[in-house]
């Protein structure tokens, strides 16, 4: 075992192919540097949308320990 990084292995990419950080690039995406970045307020029309979306959200994330 080393204790030295190396790159992880990847596939070599097929034509057409343009890996995820070239994209990223070309297309002038930042890093997010604050969780405010990712906000959007109104997201939600009101209230009850909201209660509704984590009520779905919650039981969806139930549903698999049955």
């Amino acid at each position: 075992m080393s204790s030295e990084y190396s790159e992880p292995e990847t596939e070599p990419l097929v034509a057409g192919d343009v890996p995820v950080e070239d994209l990223a690039r070309r297309q002038g995406i930042q890093p997010v540097t604050s969780v405010d970045d990712m906000a959007r307020p109104r997201l939600f029309d009101s209230d009850q949308d909201w209660d509704g979306f984590l009520a779905d959200l919650y039981a969806s994330r139930r549903s698999g320990l049955a």
